[in-house]
């Protein structure tokens, strides 16, 4: 009676533990768990939220980037981006003294970038990686040019722009991380249960069987490419406020940052693999296991050198899980 009792648990606990996102959490808290003994105040609720609401940009932003990557394609050109939509954003507010115009500034730059890069992608067919390389190096070069390389200072000092960096809610959690977690369980609900992620899913795992099933495979990733743009231009918006200017060095290298927690966080270079929620968990480990670095005072090539050491292992574990998948 008692072996048969054991056996079904047993079975759960398995399954649980084959989880990419179980797995991910276990090692957030391992991650937590060793910091908390070797770097001071780690664990303090100052610390935690302050992580929380700088995690929240690399977490806003991979969502989209996770999308992309489901949906079979890739798009580097966040980080370009998120400097970027800072230019009409804050040039229209000093402009104006309005937030909502400079939010449809920015909304509006970051969601052409998006539709070139896909229509160029997913209806040009050209590859996504060379279009979203060539589209960094355009947005971080027209950046360069029209700040002159200084930054153009955010003169409207709008409460409700400030309140993006400064505000908290319940005076504890910081109102970027509080976006960024409403924004995860919207799409979060939306890849899991609503046609358009199931479409994703299927058009990054084959196309072609997608296609036949009756699905628009160009159609589904450039809307893929648009909710990419789109995040990225929310997570600029709040880096712009964080910062309170515009400057032509925001963004630089974030792109690796949300591509190295997407991986880490077991969505497959390959597509068809992964879910925001892993995603979500690869950013906060990231984030939390730099904060803790800093935390022991460990030199800044140390810092990248562990957390280089870590992504690529993500990388090689993603590889051998799809060679297993493969020859099974």
């Amino acid at each position: 009676m008692t072996t048969t009792a054991a056996h079904p648990t047993a079975s759960l606990l398995t399954r649980l533990m084959q989880r990419q996102e179980v797995a991910l959490l276990i090692c957030l808290l391992a991650v937590m768990a060793f910091f908390s003994v070797t770097a001071e105040n780690f664990l303090s609720v100052r610390n935690v939220t302050n992580v929380l609401g700088q995690a929240s940009l690399a977490l806003i932003a991979g969502i989209g980037c996770a999308i992309v990557f489901i949906g079979g394609e890739v798009d580097i050109s966040i980080g370009s981006l998120v400097a970027a939509i800072a230019l009409p954003l804050i040039t229209i507010m000093n402009a104006t003294n309005s937030l909502a115009l400079g939010l449809a500034g920015a909304l509006a730059l970051g969601l052409a970038i998006g539709a070139v890069n896909g229509w160029l992608a997913a209806y040009a067919g050209i590859n996504s990686l060379i279009v979203t390389l060539g589209t960094m190096f355009i947005l971080r070069g027209g950046v360069y040019l029209y700040t002159g390389q200084r930054a153009i200072p955010d003169d409207a000092q709008l409460d409700s722009f400030i309140a993006l960096s400064d505000g908290r809610l319940f005076d504890t959690i910081p109102y970027a991380a509080v976006i960024a977690l409403i924004l995860l369980a919207v799409f979060a609900y939306v890849m899991r249960h609503r046609p358009f992620g199931r479409q994703v899913y299927a058009v990054g795992g084959n196309p072609e069987v997608a296609r036949l099933a009756g699905y628009d495979v160009r159609r589904v990733k450039f809307a893929c490419f648009l909710i990419s743009a789109l995040l990225a231009t929310v997570s600029g918006v709040i880096l712009a406020a964080f910062v309170g200017s515009a400057q032509h060095t925001a963004g630089m290298n974030f792109e690796f940052q949300v591509v190295a927690a997407t991986v880490l966080g077991g969505v497959s270079l390959a597509g068809g693999i992964g879910s925001l929620g892993g995603m979500a968990l690869g950013v906060l480990i990231l984030q939390f296991l730099s904060n803790g670095l800093r935390g022991m005072n460990l030199p800044t090539e140390w810092q990248l050198v562990i957390t280089g050491v870590i992504i690529v292992a993500a990388v090689a574990f993603d590889e051998m899980k799809r060679r297993r998948r493969l020859g099974s």
